[in-house]
């Protein structure tokens, strides 16, 4: 026959926190990534990643491919945040992680970070644009959100065309650094 006695709330607190915490012991909060099911092909015939792609969201996104290594930049049309890739190739399929900074914005959420894919792809037909299409996570996850964009002709990448200082944006140079404005100083001039 089992005997019940009260537990004093001091000595029932730990007991209760033990049960609580046994299902759980040994594992990493029971969740794991979002991972992309996508496989990976040979890219179109005289297909590159080296460009620039358009996203109505992303804006202009930079890539520039060295080896099986790529990295990117991209600016938001509405220049209030701008992020970096680096990731590998694999084929028409890159598997990358990204960060994303909005500019004014101080604090945890100024700084966005996850992973995300690519894939290339050309619709069939002749004179048609190439695209990526993909989606990026966030933390660890590498699905979540879709972007997709449209690869623009004749625009080859500038990686050094997207700032990301912060002081710089306003222009003048960052405040810690000397000016970077180029060319020689004009004295100034009296108002009319």
């Amino acid at each position: 026959m089992m005997v019940l006695r009260r537990l004093s709330t001091a000595a029932a607190l730990p007991l209760l926190a033990a049960l609580l915490a046994a299902p759980t012991a040994g594992c990493s909060n029971g969740v794991s990534a979002k991972m992309a099911n996508v496989a990976s092909g040979d890219m179109p015939s005289g297909a590159k990643w080296d460009g620039v792609y358009f996203s109505e969201l992303y804006g202009n996104l930079h890539l520039v491919a060295k080896g099986s290594s790529i990295i990117g930049k991209w600016e938001r049309p509405h220049k209030d945040k701008f992020g970096e890739v680096k990731g590998e190739i694999s084929g028409d399929v890159i598997h990358f992680e990204w960060s994303e900074h909005t500019r004014g914005l101080v604090g945890p959420n100024a700084n966005k970070t996850g992973k995300g894919y690519f894939k290339y792809k050309r619709p069939p037909g002749d004179n048609v644009d190439d695209t990526i299409v993909g989606e990026i996570g966030f933390g660890g996850d590498e699905v979540g959100e879709p972007w997709d964009a449209v690869k623009q002709r004749n625009i080859p990448p500038d990686l050094a065309s997207i700032a990301g200082s912060g002081a710089s944006d306003v222009g003048g140079g960052d405040w810690d650094t000397d000016n970077k404005e180029k060319g020689k100083s004009e004295p100034p001039k009296s108002p009319k």
